[in-house]
């Protein structure tokens, strides 16, 4: 499919870095099959290329392991050992496009998910939420901004992030799918 067919209402093409303060990595998992806890990743980075055919774009993330927060100290260093994503010897979750296609309103972003050393195929759905100048400039026309919103699911235990986790009575102490949601907003790069 080319450009032509895929309509964007102020796309820019170009070479876009992730601002970090305007953006979030976050994920959710029921516990004990009855209410969801929330957490996030402080620490990320990220290089998306718009290409002059949308549908040949490409991202490419890394996210630091040891960043993760879910608002509580005890369960965030738990999360850092061994028992789930075990930063000292795996420091960085990454994500690498492998292709991009309409899927609705919406894309659909193929690519390669590693965590632990362990690389499945990982489709999100991406929005994109518009292209605008950089108002931070003082020259906002001298820069551009962009924003997406990508959400997905994925199996913990295909990435031997923790156990099965049952309690007496085989309630699953944490499900075995995780959702992930990300807001980025990017900053095109100049020369």
């Amino acid at each position: 499919m080319t450009a032509d067919l895929v309509e964007i209402p102020g796309y820019v093409a170009g070479n876009w870095t992730v601002d970090p303060v305007h953006s979030s990595v976050s994920f959710s998992v029921r516990h004990l099959m009855v209410a969801k806890v929330r957490g996030r990743f402080a620490d990320f980075t990220a290089d998306i290329v718009t290409a002059p055919d949308p549908l040949a774009s490409s991202v490419t993330a890394t996210i630091q392991a040891a960043s993760v927060d879910t608002g509580n100290a005890d369960r965030d260093a738990h999360l850092r050992t061994a028992d789930f994503f075990e930063v000292d010897r795996y420091p960085t979750i990454t994500y690498r496009s492998t292709g991009l296609r309409p899927d609705g309103e919406a894309f659909a972003l193929d690519g390669e998910l590693t965590v632990k050393d362990v690389t499945k195929l990982v489709t999100l759905r991406l929005e994109l939420g518009g292209f605008g100048p950089d108002y931070f400039l003082e020259d906002p026309s001298k820069g551009a901004r962009a924003g997406f919103t990508a959400t997905g699911k994925i199996n913990r235990l295909d990435f031997g992030v923790g156990d099965e986790g049952t309690v007496p009575g085989g309630a699953v102490v944490l499900a075995h799918s995780i959702d992930i949601s990300l807001e980025i907003e990017a900053v095109r790069k100049t020369d």
